[in-house]
């Protein structure tokens, strides 16, 4: 590195620490922001610096919020007995961006015990019927699912999850075992 770009080179390593962002990247990216477009970099630098002081964890369900509460916890029009349990904050911005969700969420991002109280309060408050459980197959996420149910086997509430299987358009050459086993086990009848 040269020791003459030690801000420069600051901002290539503040790059690098963004997810899918290597060196390479990161170094056109500072080049861009800094000499091409010094105006958008400032724009962005703004955009960054009120989002991390505005956004939070939505009180309810964990997603996120400008409000103490999110606004699709505040819609009375969504489904209140329906819950789909999912890894991230960032899962319930891709499930809205397909719309065709219409109930509540819960982020379940660690099993940590006040987490799980939290979830058993939603639970009798709003009076679920239905969890639904949104998260990415994997046999670690298979004994997350199995926790919850077991800890919310008291109450009267049917347990599903997302299908898995084969994507639309993809060969099966192209599609890991677990994703094949998966749909030849959970076939449908045509």
């Amino acid at each position: 590195m040269n020791k003459g770009l030690e801000k420069f080179n600051n901002l290539i390593d503040a790059l690098t620490n963004l997810p899918s962002v290597g060196k390479k990247s990161a170094t056109r990216f500072a080049y861009h922001l800094v000499l091409s477009d010094p105006f958008s970099a400032l724009k962005l630098s703004h955009a960054i610096e009120v989002a991390v002081s505005s956004i939070k964890k939505c009180s309810i369900c964990r997603g996120i919020s400008e409000d103490e509460i999110c606004e699709i916890c505040l819609d009375e029009y969504r489904e209140d007995r329906k819950l789909c349990i999912v890894e991230s904050a960032k899962d319930i911005l891709v499930l809205e961006e397909g719309g065709v969700y219409d109930g509540k969420y819960f982020v379940l991002e660690a099993l940590e015990h006040h987490i799980i109280d939290d979830l058993k309060e939603l639970v009798v408050q709003k009076d679920i019927e239905e969890i639904i459980f949104a998260m990415t197959p994997s046999l670690a996420n298979d004994s997350v699912i199995l926790f919850v149910e077991d800890k919310l086997n008291e109450f009267n509430i049917t347990f599903s999850k997302i299908a898995q299987g084969v994507p639309t358009g993809v060969g099966l050459e192209n599609v890991d075992m677990l994703s094949l086993s998966k749909a030849l086990h959970d076939r449908v009848r045509v």
